[in-house]
């Protein structure tokens, strides 16, 4: 397949990295220090599961070099999808599947105007990565996954040829019974996650530990439950027991993309995260508190990161 990684941050870096081994011709938009290095070297990639280094098929800044794919994996961070629907047209052909792989909700919803309606997919991951150096991604943990669907959330032939695709990479692929339900469980993890432990400055297990903290992090992520429910979407009755349940399976150590901006004092998901949080709960009169307190806590430094430019 041709595929376009829109973002080779951690997770597109990881994605396109692997894609690109299994003989996929495979199209990287990044940006920076990282976009020299890949052209220089190629891109590698340290994992728990092999060291190796690919390169890929164009690496480039802008995607009118590219030219039209199969497929778009749009992995960027929220506050760049603005920029993502300014330059994503030369990546369309009249087939294209587009699908983000973000931690928000609506992602796919903020593509449609750019890339229509006929071409949006939705999909999410599950992964633990990042850029560690200028050209390397450092997967460090949380077996790769990627749901993928259309808009409506079923099958089709792009989808199942993208899942293949993945498949094919090593990754555990599949279109699920219901894309809606799994970004939203997906969101009542890491908002909750990302947001309760960025307001305690710590990682995963002191907050997961202690009995104060573990309340925070279990009613934050029931709050979210009963926002996804008002609107309309079908989340399992144990999802908050889940969720909860996954956070004592990852690493202890562990901390969220959210949580290492704001300690670098780099713009942050934040707005995408807490703050569609209470935004969404608003407009179907749930109340948020947890998240409320949370956004409050965090957005004047979040304010501040903005103010000084700092670079995501």
């Amino acid at each position: 397949m041709r595929i376009a990684i829109y973002g080779a941050g951690g997770v597109g870096g990881y994605y396109g990295a692997v894609l690109a081994r299994a003989g996929h011709q495979v199209s990287l938009i990044a940006r920076g220090a990282h976009l020299t290095a890949i052209r220089e070297r190629g891109l590698g990639v340290r994992s728990p599961g092999g060291d190796f280094t690919v390169r890929p098929a164009a690496a480039s800044g802008d995607p009118g070099d590219i030219g039209p794919v199969d497929a778009v994996i749009v992995a960027v961070k929220s506050m760049q999808l603005a920029a993502v629907r300014e330059g994503i047209a030369p990546l369309l052909g009249r087939g294209t599947l587009v699908v983000p792989l973000l931690n928000g909700v609506d992602a796919h919803d903020a593509l449609v105007p750019a890339v229509g309606r006929g071409r949006m997919g939705k999909g999410l991951t599950r992964i633990i990565s990042e850029v560690a150096a200028p050209g390397e991604i450092r997967h460090v943990g949380v077996d790769p996954y990627v749901a993928i669907a259309e808009w409506d959330g079923g099958g089709s032939p792009r989808v199942d040829a993208l899942v293949a695709a993945l498949q094919g990479a090593g990754v555990d692929a599949e279109v699920p019974a219901d894309i809606d339900a799994a970004i939203w469980l997906k969101f009542l993890f890491v908002c909750s996650v990302g947001g309760v432990c960025g307001a305690c400055r710590m990682p995963l297990g002191p907050v997961r530990t202690l009995p104060e903290s573990r309340s925070l992090l279990r009613r934050a992520m029931e709050e979210i439950a009963a926002v996804a429910v008002a609107h309309g979407v079908s989340l399992q009755g144990d999802a908050v027991r889940f969720a909860l349940n996954t956070v004592d399976t990852f690493p202890a150590e562990g901390t969220s993309s959210l949580q290492r901006d704001i300690a670098a004092g780099r713009p942050s998901e934040l707005d995408a995260w807490t703050g569609a949080a209470v935004r969404l709960g608003a407009t179907v009169g749930v109340p948020t508190p947890v998240h409320s307190f949370i956004h409050a806590v965090l957005l004047p430094g979040e304010l501040q990161a903005r103010a000084d430019g700092c670079g995501g």
